[in-house]
C-alpha cells in the first residue's frame, strides 16, 4: 500500500483493541484512501471511494466499521460487504478477522457452489459483519433463515464489476430489500457511467473520496507491450519469456480471454515447465481453485494462468509481472489486471500481447489511462507462426469494424527479423491464507 507518512494510525484515534490488531500486521501508516475515508465514513455519510489497485481500500472501509462496531446479541447483520467472487469474501473475511483479534465481532462469508444448509445453519447463529456474493446473498434471504433489515451499513466492493458481471438486477434486489436509513459505501478502482443509475436511485447524498482519477495506473507498475500477429506466437513469446534465467520472472499472473484458451495455453508447456504452472477459471472446483492460489502465493508454482476471475479484489503477494496474453475488451479491466502486480509500494511489470484486432483495445486502454504504453520489439528467437486459430479466423475481436494499422506497420516490428524469427511453428495479504469453509465464521476473542 502507498503510505501517507505524514500521519499515523494513531492519528486517526483508533480505538485501542483495533490498533493492538494493526500493530500486530504490522502497519504504522494509512494510505491516502485510508486517511481521507476514515473520518468521512466515521461520520455517516455515504461514500463513494476511487482509488488505485493496490492502495488499500478494503481496510478503508473495515476501519471506520469495525472502530464503530459495538457488540449486540442479535442474530442478523448489521453490516453487509457485497463482492463479485467467492475468492474475495474469503479474502475480505480474512481481512477482518485479522482486524477484530481483541474485538467480540462475529463476520460469516457466503458464497455459491457450496451447500447452502451450512450457511444456513451459520446464519441462524448469529452474525455481525456479512460478507456475500448477491446470488448467495439473495437464494439466503429467499429461504428466511437471513434477515436484512437491520442492516446499517451497506459496501459494495468492486462495484463496477458488479455491473460488468451483470449483477444489477440482483444489486437492485438486494438494495430493495434492505432498510433505507441506512450508511452506503462504493469502493473500486475504476468507476463507470452505469454506477450513476445505482447512485441515483438507491443514494441520497454521499461524498466522493477520489484518491487518484479512474483509471489511473500505479505509477510504480512499468508498462510494456508486444505486437504478436496470433495465438500460437503468442504461447510462443509466452514460453521464451518465462524459460529466460531470469529471477525477475519470480510470480507471475498471465490474463488469458477464455476458460477453453486457458487450458489450451497451459497444453502448449512441457511437461516439466507444467510443474511450474497453474491454471485457475470458474470451471475449476472450489477446492481447487483456493488451493491453487495458495500454491501460487507460497511459491509452490510460479506461473498462474487466469480468466479475469482473480483480476479484482484479490491481494497476492509479490507478483513480479502481470502478463495479458489477451487485451482484455474493457480498458478497465485492464487497469485491474495490472493492478495486481506494484502493489503495497513495490515495484512491478505489465506486459501484454497485442494482436492486429486488440490495437482498438489497446487505443481505448491508452486513452483511459492518458499514457502511452510502450511498444517494444518481439526477440529474434520468437519463432512466428502462421496458424490462426478458428476463433482468429472466424471471430474477430474488434468491438467496432474499423481498419487498424497491420502487425507489420506497428511500432514494435520495425525491425528486421532474423531467419529464426520467420520460422513456422507448427502449433503445438501480507495475511497467511487460512483453509477456506463452506460457510466462513469468524469471531473476534473477548
Amino acid at each position: 500500500m502507498i503510505e501517507n507518512k505524514n500521519i499515523t494510525f494513531d492519528d486517526l484515534k483508533i480505538n485501542k483493541q483495533l490498533r493492538n490488531a494493526i500493530n500486530e500486521l504490522g502497519f504504522f501508516y494509512p494510505t491516502a484512501i485510508q486517511k481521507q475515508s476514515f473520518s468521512t465514513i466515521m461520520s455517516g455519510k455515504n461514500v463513494v471511494g476511487i482509488a488505485q489497485t493496490g492502495t488499500g481500500k478494503t481496510l478503508a472501509y473495515l476501519l471506520p466499521l469495525i472502530q464503530q462496531h459495538k457488540y449486540s446479541n442479535s442474530r442478523d447483520p448489521r453490516v453487509l460487504i457485497l463482492v463479485p467472487t467467492r475468492e474475495l469474501v474469503v479474502q475480505v473475511v480474512e481481512e477482518i478477522e485479522a482486524l477484530i483479534e481483541f474485538i467480540n465481532l462475529r463476520v460469516i462469508g457466503v458464497y455459491g457452489g457450496t451447500n447452502i444448509n451450512t450457511q444456513k445453519q451459520a446464519i441462524n447463529e448469529g452474525c455481525d459483519f456479512l460478507v456475500a456474493t448477491p446470488g448467495r446473498l439473495l437464494d439466503l434471504n429467499l429461504t428466511g433463515v437471513l434477515k436484512l433489515k437491520n442492516v446499517k451499513k451497506l459496501v459494495i466492493d468492486e462495484v463496477d464489476e458488479m455491473l460488468n458481471l451483470g449483477f444489477l438486477p440482483q444489486l437492485t434486489s438486494v438494495l430493495e430489500r434492505l432498510n433505507i436509513k441506512r450508511q452506503n459505501l462504493m469502493f473500486s478502482a475504476t468507476m463507470l457511467p452505469q454506477i450513476e443509475i445505482i447512485i441515483h436511485d438507491f443514494f441520497s447524498q454521499h461524498e466522493k473520496i477520489e484518491i487518484a482519477a479512474s483509471g489511473t495506473p500505479l505509477e510504480k507498475i512499468q508498462q510494456f507491450a508486444y505486437h504478436v500477429p496470433n495465438f500460437f506466437t503468442k504461447a510462443n513469446l509466452l514460453k521464451y519469456l518465462l524459460s529466460q534465467d531470469n529471477r525477475d520472472f519470480s510470480k507471475v499472473l498471465i490474463f488469458i480471454d477464455s476458460k477453453r484458451l486457458a487450458d489450451k495455453l497451459f497444453d502448449q508447456f512441457d511437461e516439466e515447465m507444467q510443474k511450474k504452472i497453474g491454471v485457475i477459471h470458474s470451471n475449476k472446483s472450489q477446492n481447487f481453485r483456493f488451493r491453487i492460489i495458495d500454491e501460487f502465493e507460497n511459491g509452490e508454482i510460479k506461473f498462474l494462468i487466469a480468466t479475469d476471475l482473480l483480476a479484482r479484489g484479490l491481494d497476492i503477494e509479490d507478483v513480479s509481472h502481470v502478463i495479458n496474453f489477451d487485451m482484455p475488451n474493457s480498458p478497465e479491466h485492464y487497469i485491474h489486471r495490472i493492478g495486481r502486480t506494484g502493489r503495497k509500494d513495490k515495484d512491478g511489470v505489465a506486459i501484454s500481447f497485442i494482436n492486429e484486432a486488440e490495437q482498438e483495445y489497446q487505443i481505448e486502454v491508452e486513452d483511459l489511462m492518458h499514457k502511452a504504453i510502450e511498444i517494444i520489439p518481439m526477440p529474434d528467437e520468437v519463432a512466428i507462426s502462421e496458424i490462426f486459430t478458428d476463433d482468429e479466423i472466424s471471430k474477430p475481436k474488434q468491438k467496432h469494424l474499423v481498419k487498424l494499422a497491420s502487425i507489420k506497420d506497428s511500432q514494435g516490428n520495425t525491425h528486421k527479423k532474423s531467419e529464426k524469427n520467420s520460422k513456422i511453428n507448427s502449433g503445438s495479504p501480507a495475511l497467511k491464507r487460512k483453509k477456506h469453509k463452506k460457510a466462513i465464521r469468524r469471531s473476534g476473542k473477548h
